[in-house]
């Protein structure tokens, strides 16, 4: 196939770039989705909420630390509360090394959290799952194909050891609980204990906006030097400039999934939260005891999808004890078919007075 060298010179560079734009971009809108169902729990779990507002200033308070530690400035001052984080680097280093801290603070946290859930998958995936594409690419749709060959190989491994997870296993369910800690704090709600400013999408992206055209010229030589490890790459036969930019789409598929995650979360304590009473809680009851009942069987009768049968029964059986709860201690359901009933009761009744 004969391929432009306009289209490899200048396009095939960015197929691999706009891949990483685009799920960055859906891991944001993932986080504006989380941040509103947060919200409409707020009212009855507020200590919840500051614990999640407090996670994610930890989170951007630790990047803005190694913005300074990576530009060798030093850190002098560490402080992190509920409502604000702050470093101060022990020397105040302008041009360059001040534009590289800011980029750790405003775009950090959406890939460095999630590079240490990277590390421990090294740990529990097989090596298939990090296979990737050998040599180069020579046009924007070849760059782009192996981009989401890449992706692709690595959501299977995840995706399958998430499937087949086993929490009877510490390493396996600490990895979980990182999982769940990381979605639910990736970002504050919040920040500013007087003067409380909202952190949402369009408050990020404006931050990273104003961060970027502030130095123009930073950004251009990122670019020049992406260029540069593509033309490389391409010239020596290796896969180097598409390996760097697939790792950011693997952290930006780790955070989307944790994301994912703390919206089921959040949905099981807003829809418990209708039930009255202690009923409330036999739905977390019946999470783990499910769960550590279907192992016991497993075990003395073993299967060969067990762990994965056992994940199955226990967020089905969660979610029927929820739903028979919300129906028999509730009124939500009840009121509906009355109300239908009466509609159809008072029909002929209409019919029969005209």
């Amino acid at each position: 196939m004969d391929v432009s060298p306009v289209d490899v010179l200048i396009f095939a560079p960015l197929a691999p770039l706009l891949g990483v734009l685009l799920f960055w971009f859906i891991q944001l809108l993932f986080i504006e989705s989380y941040k509103y169902y947060l919200s409409k729990i707020k009212r009855k779990h507020l200590p919840l909420c500051r614990f999640t507002n407090f996670t994610g200033i930890l989170f951007q308070t630790i990047c803005h630390a190694l913005g300074y530690t990576a530009t060798m400035s030093g850190i002098s001052h560490f402080h992190v509360n509920i409502h604000y984080g702050r470093v101060k680097p022990k020397k105040e280093k302008k041009g360059i090394f001040e534009w590289i801290s800011n980029s750790f603070l405003f775009i950090g946290p959406f890939f460095i959290p999630a590079s240490l859930l990277l590390l421990c998958l090294f740990f529990l995936l097989n090596n298939t799952s990090f296979h990737l594409s050998s040599g180069t690419y020579v046009s924007f749709a070849s760059g782009m194909q192996m981009f989401g060959a890449n992706l692709y190989r690595f959501s299977e491994g995840f995706f399958s050891f998430l499937s087949s997870i086993d929490l009877a296993h510490p390493g396996h369910l600490g990895f979980l609980i990182f999982l769940l800690f990381l979605g639910m704090g990736i970002r504050p709600s919040h920040i500013g204990e007087d003067k409380r400013r909202k952190v949402d999408m369009m408050y990020d992206l404006q931050n990273i906006k104003s961060h970027i055209f502030q130095k123009p010229l930073y950004l251009l030589i990122l670019f020049l030097l992406a260029y540069v490890l593509f033309y490389v790459s391409f010239l020596l036969n290796q896969n180097w400039y598409m390996v760097l930019f697939s790792v950011f789409g693997w952290l930006s598929i780790i955070a989307i999934v944790a994301l994912f995650l703390a919206h089921m979360i959040v949905f099981l304590i807003k829809t418990t939260d209708e039930i009255p009473g202690r009923w409330k809680l036999l739905p977390y009851i019946i999470l783990p005891t499910s769960y550590i009942l279907m192992r016991l069987i497993f075990y003395f009768y073993p299967a060969e999808f067990d762990k994965t049968a056992s994940l199955l029964i226990m967020i089905f059986s969660t979610v029927a004890v929820t739903f028979l709860l919300l129906y028999y201690k509730t009124n939500k359901f009840k009121t509906k078919t009355k109300m239908e009933q009466l509609k159809v009761e008072d029909g002929p009744r209409r019919t029969i007075k005209k």
